[in-house]
């Protein structure tokens, strides 16, 4: 399997406003080998090679299913496998085999984070010693180092909580082991530090629109404020805020030099209009939007009569919801332009990864699997959820009823008359997400052979996609008969070499969204839901102002913002039921994410900070799917691939959920070298 891409940021300049910059290929030996340190900052050619070649040590963003940098998809509620090796640590954290002296070498990003912090705080240092370099481009300059400070810092907030600031300090290496012995900053200390770094980046830093596409890789003001969204968010929410979850996982974790709690146990309620203003700063950007493909006039996606048509944003009207959202994921989109991408980047690991969706047979590796939990979250045609579906558009749990006849074509995507009815009247996500028993698979590239090009796939034991299929690879097959699909082209195959494909391909670049503006609207909506009465937020704006704002749990502005999401895909909006209440819209709220952010890796950290994954993380009744080691039919007596059951996998029967496994363990090695810093409760030394 192959190793994961190198995230490094675009470096060429941008007219105008952005910095000049010489070739990203060659600095790291030209400035780490030939160039002596006093020498870097005599010239701004010099200093700004210095500054982009810091970025390589950042782990590539869009690795959250092997080699991942954080536990990801795979140690998530959603996604599971019968692997159980290096290459997958988030399966081997969910199943306890991953303490604080055997971190995966893709997990230990600790060193390499403090070594971007080093070199971040050695040039804000030293940058006024550039002598050829102009005022702009010097606080230009400066935006950029305290960015990616503060994403080193974001690194290690999400792995490891509460984090040990180093400020400015430039840690030498001749200094005793006294001075490098500190404690760690509480959560709160870490928020607040993290954030004023994206603060001070975005009160600099070009916006999309200032900079040329051409390097769209590079932060900007956005992203430094939608991390600041993201964060806050984060830090509202019931894990970090005081809740019953907090209680249980960091109740008796105290800071030894002042008995402070590393993570807050006392509710404030302020902290969820922080969190809303602080994405309102994103929307009043007024930049960016929700990405859509127009409808096809001849042939039209079709939506459900209770959505309204008026012209998106206001309805559903005029766009396809179909490929309005998968053609962000799947190669057919362009990066540089969709504005929906608020942070994007193309990923090696994003389109390695497709090919453990495809079945052994077609050259695939075959193991992703979605369990039926993920699949039932996914709304009707109409909006209604499975369990209050309408008579018009009705759910069929019965999967021997199917759709009959020819089938059924939603504008260009397929369903066969055999499908069964549960996969009917679904909303478009669903069928751009999810690989379900009978799914069409085009293949389009390994046309020249019918046997692997335009197949339905139906994962059970007896089909070629399933156990049969996979040959002597016995771990190499989906085992709920759920593949996810969110990234996979009409076009791609990896069957090239097979029977008489000669030239099949994958469609690249495939693209992996940091930050895109639909996580920005639900985190919007999240936030203002759970505001009570009316809150005065005193915040530091962009451009460091000190602004007063008062927030409040407007349904009106709630509706908005939620309802672009839904429109998009083709659905109608919240209720009115659901928006009166905000426990049932922080259910709906909840479910949207679940369902818009699938499979983007959102969910490990989700379910952590609502404090739900102590309860349902590692329930079995969450973990079911179809019997793929059952056939379909009855020819060789061993039907019941239709049967709902648990997942019968040792990965399934081991996973564990516990209090310390909110956050991976500190190092030990790490441990060892500063005895101050605590390590994290419920972990070892």
């Amino acid at each position: 399997m192959k190793n994961n891409s190198i995230f490094i940021f675009a470096v060429a300049a941008i007219i105008g406003v952005m910095l000049s910059s010489c070739s990203f290929l060659n600095v790291d030996t030209y400035f780490e080998d030939t160039f002596q340190a006093d020498s870097i900052f005599h010239s701004q050619k010099n200093a700004e090679g210095y500054l982009w070649n810091t970025p390589k040590d950042f782990p590539d963003p869009g690795a959250i299913w092997g080699n991942s940098w954080n536990p990801g998809e795979l140690a998530s509620d959603e996604m599971t496998t019968r692997w159980r090796m290096g290459e997958f640590p988030g399966v081997l954290f969910t199943v306890g085999e991953i303490n604080e002296r055997n971190l995966p070498g893709s997990f230990n990003v600790w060193y390499r984070m403090y070594k971007i912090i080093n070199r971040c705080n050695k040039m804000l240092a030293n940058a006024d010693q550039i002598t050829d370099i102009s005022t702009r481009n010097k606080q230009l300059y400066k935006g950029y180092v305290h960015f990616l400070r503060g994403y080193a810092y974001y690194h290690l907030l999400m792995n490891w909580g509460p984090c040990l600031i180093v400020g400015d300090d430039i840690i030498p290496s001749s200094e005793s082991a006294a001075f490098y012995d500190r404690e760690r900053s509480t959560y709160d200390e870490s928020i607040e530090y993290i954030c004023n770094e994206f603060n001070l980046a975005a009160q600099v830093l070009p916006t999309s629109q200032q900079q040329s596409i051409s390097y769209y890789e590079r932060p900007t003001k956005g992203a430094a404020l939608a991390l600041i969204a993201r964060l806050r968010l984060t830090h509202a929410s019931p894990l970090f805020n005081g809740g019953e979850v907090a209680r249980q996982c960091f109740g008796n974790w105290v800071r030894k030099s002042d008995g402070q709690h590393y993570v807050n146990q006392s509710y404030d309620p302020a902290r969820w209009a922080v969190a809303a203003i602080a994405a309102r700063a994103v929307i009043d950007m007024e930049i960016y939007e929700l990405h859509t493909v127009e409808s096809d006039s001849k042939n039209p996606y079709p939506i459900a009569d209770n959505v309204p048509v008026a012209p998106f944003p206001e309805g559903a009207g005029g766009i396809d919801p179909y490929h309005s959202f998968c053609d962000m994921f799947n190669g057919e989109g362009i990066i540089q332009t969709n504005k929906e991408f608020i942070w994007a980047m193309t990923s090696g690991s994003v389109q390695n990864y497709t090919r453990h969706s495809f079945p052994v047979y077609f050259g695939g590796w075959g193991g992703m699997a979605v369990p039926q939990r993920v699949v039932d979250c996914f709304l009707m045609a109409d909006g209604r959820t499975i369990h209050d579906a309408s008579d018009k558009y009705p759910y069929d749990p019965d999967l021997s009823h199917t759709i009959g006849g020819s089938g059924v074509i939603l504008g260009s995507y397929i369903l066969k008359g055999d499908v069964p009815k549960m996969y009917y009247n679904r909303e478009a996500r669903f069928y751009a997400s999810i690989g379900f028993p009978g799914s069409f698979w085009p293949m389009n590239s390994a046309a020249q052979d019918n046997e692997y090009s335009n197949q339905q796939l139906w994962f059970s034991y007896d089909h070629k996609s399933g156990i049969k299929g996979a040959g002597n690879n016995i771990n190499d097959y989906c085992v709920s008969g759920y593949v996810p699909v969110k990234y996979i082209h009409p076009d791609d195959s990896w069957a090239n070499g097979k029977g008489n494909v000669k030239s099949a391909f994958v469609t690249e670049p495939k693209p992996f969204p940091i930050i895109r503006y639909a996580e920005i609207l639900l985190e919007y909506v999240e936030a203002l839901n759970n505001v009570e009465s009316e809150v005065t937020v005193e915040t530091i704006d962009a451009n460091g102002e000190i602004t007063q704002t008062i927030v409040t749990r407007d349904i009106t502005e709630i509706a908005k913002y939620f309802n672009m999401v839904r429109y998009r895909a083709g659905l109608p909006g919240a209720t009115s039921a659901q928006l009166a209440s905000k426990e049932e819209f922080q259910k709906a709220v909840m479910n949207e994410r679940q369902i818009e952010l699938f499979n983007e890796g959102y969910r490990y950290f989700d379910t952590r900070r609502w404090g739900i994954f102590l309860d349902e993380d590692a329930n079995s009744s969450n973990w079911r799917g179809l019997n793929v080691e059952k056939d379909r039919g009855n020819e060789n007596n061993n039907e019941g691939f239709w049967e709902i059951v648990t997942i019968n996998t040792q990965n399934i029967r081991d996973r564990i959920a516990r209090p310390k496994m909110v956050f991976l363990p500190l190092p030990h090695d790490e441990l060892l070298k500063v005895p101050a810093m605590d390590q994290n409760p419920g972990w070892d030394r």
